[in-house]
Formats: structure tokens, C-alpha cells, sequence
């Protein structure tokens, strides 16, 4: 479902008004259908875990089966934060934040916010953090 706002094959660029209403509207489809992808692999693990237990005859086949569900968990538990991270970044869509770096207020780039729609800091001040956090785990 495409707005009519946004044609087809439109995709950012550098050039344009940064947050024009287009890229805002490409940025907005962008993360809800991404948190649908989420939603949709998230309920696909809940009918799996909802037909029951593991029904396994043999220990080892039981055991593999086992951690393969315990692995399926985590990474729905990481998806769930990260649609917590997408809603928030919707929510930025509204109130006129969204594409800004949090931390000097200056615009995140087109590309970066392209490759990870929910980045709140700009590539520089996300490096310097991670350099920061570097140095902390070093003490």
C-alpha cells in the first residue's frame, strides 16, 4: 500500500529538503512494515510454542529441540525491543524528531537512517559513544 504522496520507486536522497513530507511518509511505510515483518514472525513462534510440548522420543533429538526453542525465544525477545524501538521512532515520525541526532541535534543521513531507520544518533556521535563505551570497559 503505497501513500499518494509517494511514488513508486521513490527513494531518498541527500539532495532534497531534508524530513520533506515525502521522506517523512517513506521513512513512516518503511518501519510499519517492518514491525508487520516482527508481528508476523512473533506470532508464527507463539502457534508453534501454543501446539505444545516437545515431543521428542529420543534425549538428543529432545535436547536439540530443546535449544533450538530456547534460541527461537531470545531472538523473539530481541524483536519485541526492537518494535518498541520502531513505535518510538513512529512516534518521532509524529512530533517532528524523527532524522535528528539525538544527542547535537543535527540531521542523521539519509543513507544511515536508510540502512537503520531507528537510529537516533548521527554516525559520528554513534561512533563517539561506542568509543566512550570502549574506554569504560577498558578501566
Amino acid at each position: 500500500m503505497t501513500s499518494p504522496l509517494l511514488p513508486q520507486n521513490y527513494s531518498p536522497s541527500e539532495d532534497e529538503e531534508f524530513m520533506n513530507p515525502m521522506m517523512r511518509e517513506y521513512f513512516r511505510q518503511k518501519l510499519l512494515r517492518w514491525r508487520a515483518e516482527l508481528l508476523a514472525e512473533s506470532t508464527g513462534t507463539l502457534n508453534s510454542l501454543q501446539e505444545g510440548g516437545i515431543q521428542e522420543p529420543d534425549i538428543a533429538d529432545r535436547a536439540s529441540a530443546e535449544t533450538d526453542r530456547a534460541l527461537e525465544l531470545r531472538t523473539r525477545d530481541r524483536e519485541r525491543k526492537l518494535i518498541s524501538k520502531i513505535d518510538a521512532a513512529l512516534e518521532r515520525l509524529v512530533d517532528g524528531s524523527y532524522g535528528y541526532c539525538e544527542e547535537t541535534g543535527d540531521p542523521i543521513s539519509v543513507r544511515r537512517l536508510d540502512a537503520r531507520p531507528i537510529a537516533t544518533l548521527s554516525l559520528e556521535a554513534q561512533e563517539r559513544h561506542e568509543r566512550m563505551e570502549r574506554t569504560q570497559r577498558d578501566d
